[in-house]
This record gives C-alpha cells, structure tokens and sequence, in this order.
C-alpha cells in the first residue's frame, strides 16, 4: 500500500491505548486462559485485519483486544495471583527456552484456580487450531474484484516469428 497525500493517519489520541505490561513469562504463562477469554476480540480483529487489508480501519478492534487482556490479567491478579505467580516463576527459571514441560506441576495449580475462580478451564489440545465461524455485526466489505489494466496487450502479434539468435545459443553447454 503506498502512501499519498490523500492517505489520511490516525491521530495520537486514536492509537493511544494502555499497554499490557507483562514479561514474556506471565504472557506465555497465561497464554491458553487468555486465548479462549478473549477469543471473540481476537477473531474479530483478524477477520478485520483480513478483510480490510487496512490496519487504520481496524483500530477499533485492536483496541478491544487490548483492553481484554488488560481486565483478564486484572481477573486473574484478583483471584489467582500467587498460583499465576508461581507458575511464571517456574517457566522463566526451569529452562533456557520456558518449556513447558518443566512446570506440569505449578501449571496443574494454575489450571485449578482458574476454573475455581473465573470458570475458565485450559483449552484441549488442538482447540486453537480447529476451524470456527465467528459471527460479526460489521457489514461484508465489498468485494472490488481482480484489477483490470487497460494498456495490458491481450496477444501476441502473428504471423513474425523470432529470428535466430545474433551470437547462438545463450546456454553454450545445451546441445
């Protein structure tokens, strides 16, 4: 997409959103949990995102991305902080790479708490890679169809056929 004059940028006020300010532990740690609480928000901003082929109009939904993880990681600050806090200890220290399978244990007292306490439970394995429809209230964008270019030459002219070539072959080494 290239920029012109007539492109017009979001502003400041627009694109200002609070951050999520977690370490890649404590957002790996609740990755699963946030993935299936805000799993709506995030379809929603993909479809967007691909549907539109432009990020500025899709700010909307990025900043409901945002603000969902931002109240599920204050859920689980309310009711699940020590096992929460436990479990990213476990994966930042336990491995270079915070594999999890160093942290079955701290993780088995993190899935517990969280459906105890937010009703949310860790998603099957392959939940996140199975195909869903997601229902949306924003209107199908209109389909523009492939570029037509007029100066495009629809043949070849017939009837001249190529002359052999000046110096021979170009691949000296095909006989």
């Amino acid at each position: 997409m290239g920029i012109t004059e007539n492109t017009t940028l979001p502003t400041e006020e627009e694109l200002t959103v609070p951050e999520v300010n977690l370490s890649g532990p404590a957002l790996k740690a609740g990755a699963f949990h946030l993935g299936k609480a805000c799993e709506w928000e995030n379809n929603e901003f993909i479809l967007c995102r691909n549907e539109l082929k432009d990020p500025r109009k899709c700010i909307k939904e990025g900043k409901a991305v945002t603000s969902c993880t931002l109240n599920f990681f204050r859920r689980v600050k309310r009711s699940c902080a020590g096992e929460f806090n436990q479990y990213v200890n476990c994966l930042d220290k336990s491995s270079i790479n915070q594999n999890y399978a160093m942290c079955r244990k701290t993780q088995g007292v993190f899935d517990k708490c969280m459906v105890d306490n937010l009703g949310i439970e860790r998603p099957y394995y392959g939940y996140f890679t199975e195909v869903k429809i997601h229902k949306t209230d924003r209107p199908k964008p209109i389909d523009e169809g492939p570029a037509v270019y007029p100066d495009a030459t629809p043949y070849l002219p017939e009837g001249t056929e190529k002359p052999p070539a000046k110096y021979g072959l170009r691949f000296h080494w095909i006989w």
